[in-house]
């Protein structure tokens, strides 16, 4: 923040993370406030980005969905 505190630093990072993930503490030097902060910097009208969000959707439900695998074998 400036002196005044009322406007931050041109050079500070935007943050991505809802309020309630700020809330519980979460930032981006926690692990799941820095996927948080990936997945809420995401933009959808860029063709990389909604790739990266695809990638992140498999990585996080193939664990899951090889345990239900796994358990229904």
């Amino acid at each position: 923040m400036t002196a005044r505190g009322d406007d931050p630093e041109p050079w500070a990072p935007v943050d991505h993370l809802p309020s309630d993930a700020q809330r519980m503490g979460l930032n981006r030097l926690v692990p799941d406030g820095a996927l948080l902060e990936l997945a809420g910097s995401l933009d959808s009208s860029k063709r990389s980005h909604r790739v990266v969000a695809w990638v992140l959707l498999v990585v996080m439900a193939a664990p899951v969905v090889l345990t239900v695998a796994t358990i229904l074998r």
